[in-house]
């Protein structure tokens, strides 16, 4: 039986994703070399529904695809990962919208296209001043930004061809057989639309003639279709919908978890994506170690070779540290540079000096330059507990933050906050602070049901083991 859906898969986490796709019904289109021969895969060139490839820090992955494929793919790592989190982008990459432009200044006009988005249009795309609305299209820079960039010049996107305004027919450089490119380029100048041009993609390359016909077909329906909404819809409003993009992170369990997928399909040491997440020299030692477990090495005899090879390259007691604090949106905080105190199997402790003076929110206390941070979690703990000191010693206060497991790499330490926090007096008076927060990020889809409740049962394991009166 044919698979419902079909994705495309680079990247470190490759194999996992591989395994886990399949195992839920996805077809793997355009497998890479490693891919085919650990699941057996044929050779495929498909369009793929959704496209899932790593993120530049390597810390999760990105996917663009079919609003069914990434909602079903969204679906799948929830309830596969419990600390994944999911984060969508508000507009449809390529998606056309009919938009009110709402301000300007010197270089843009910011133009609402629904949603609570507001996107960012160069004025020189501008060609009457005293425009109020505009028709935009989504480009394809800077996806997942907050604010996303715009364009006047329009293009019906396929699988194929890409129909475009100007009179011209191109073909990708991706095609570099002669006389395909000289075919191509005589077929767009039959097809092309009145008034606007054609541009080949590389998949069209594998494709009959009659399969682009086709193609062009729907994608000058599609303009037809637009100039009609465009004309009857009411600013802001989705004209002509993209590909849906999702920007997913893999904290400490997912990893695990990716791991034990991963093992089904070829050989796998211990916190192997962990590894390949440090990327450099301890991604390629990795690489090494599992071949030699590949060519029948004893497995513990590799591991320790591994651990050896790498173990100069993480920190150790008196390292100095980055401190990524992650938010559920992905925006990072670097909280500054801390010393490592231990950081071993059992238990992490650091610490930082504060640099400015401030004030500490939940512990309604000012915070001074000098003040001392210190830290500490168990591995795989699902908080961290920072007492605030002042200068001379005196504690300001507790902070139990409720965070994903910390993760230890060579040169940062690095959790997901959950931003549930619970702040304690220096008398013992305790107060829970940000649980609408939590809810907010549920109710996005950026966490799951499932971690939501998670959250709140480690909540309520810190204030019976703390004996916290009154925080509930």
């Amino acid at each position: 039986m044919e698979a419902l859906m079909r994705a495309n898969v680079r990247g470190i986490y490759s194999t996992a994703l591989t395994k886990l796709l399949l195992d839920n019904g996805f077809g793997i289109v355009q497998p890479s070399l490693a891919i085919k021969k650990r699941f057996g895969l044929t050779d495929s060139s498909a369009q793929p529904d959704v496209k899932i490839e790593d993120r530049h820090d390597l810390q999760g992955i990105r996917a663009l695809g079919t609003s069914d494929a990434v909602n079903t793919f969204q679906s799948i790592l929830h309830s596969t990962f419990e600390d994944a989190l999911t984060r969508r982008w508000r507009v449809s990459v390529d998606g056309i919208y009919k938009g009110n432009i709402v301000e300007s200044d010197e270089y843009a006009v910011y133009i609402d296209v629904g949603g609570g988005v507001i996107g960012n249009l160069a004025k020189s795309e501008i060609g009457n001043a005293n425009e109020k609305q505009l028709i935009v299209q989504v480009e394809g820079k800077r996806i997942g930004a907050k604010q996303p960039l715009l364009t006047t010049d329009l293009k019906i996107v396929g699988n194929h061809a890409i129909l475009v305004r100007n009179i011209k027919v191109g073909v990708s450089l991706k095609i570099q057989d002669p006389n395909k490119r000289a075919e191509l380029y005589a077929l767009g100048k039959t097809l092309a639309p009145e008034g606007g041009g054609i541009i080949w993609r590389e998949s069209s390359a594998n494709q009959t003639r009659e399969a682009l016909e086709n193609e062009i077909a729907a994608l000058k329906a599609k303009v037809k279709l637009l100039n009609e909404r465009a004309s009857k819809v009411e600013a802001p409003a989705l004209l002509i919908e993209g590909s849906h993009f999702m920007d997913v992170e893999f904290p400490s369990i997912s990893k695990s978890n990716l791991d034990k997928l991963r093992a089904y399909a070829a050989h796998t040491l211990d916190k192997h994506h962990f590894y390949k997440s440090c990327g450099g020299e301890i991604s390629a030692a990795l690489e090494m170690a599992e071949k030699l477990l590949e060519e029948g090495r004893d497995r513990r005899e590799v591991e320790e070779l591994f651990k050896r090879q790498v173990m100069a390259e993480f920190p150790e007691d008196g390292s100095v540290l980055d401190v990524e604090h992650v938010k559920p949106s992905g925006h990072v905080f670097h909280l500054g540079q801390a010393e490592i105190e231990s950081a071993d199997d059992e238990q992490i402790r650091y610490t930082r000096t504060m640099r400015s003076d401030g004030f500490y929110d939940g512990l309604s206390v000012t915070k001074e330059a000098g003040d001392k941070a210190v830290s500490e979690t168990k591995t795989g703990q699902w908080w961290i507990t920072t007492q605030y000191f002042s200068k001379d010693g005196r504690l300001k206060g507790t902070y139990i933050n409720l965070n994903t497991p910390v993760e230890v790499y060579p040169n940062a330490i690095r959790y997901v906050d959950l931003e549930i926090d619970i702040c304690i007096q220096p008398d013992g008076t305790a107060k829970l602070l940000d649980m609408e927060k939590l809810e907010r990020a549920l109710e996005k889809g950026v966490i799951s049901k499932k971690l939501f409740e998670l959250v709140k049962e480690k909540v309520n394991e810190i204030i019976e083991v703390r004996q916290l009166d009154g925080v509930r």
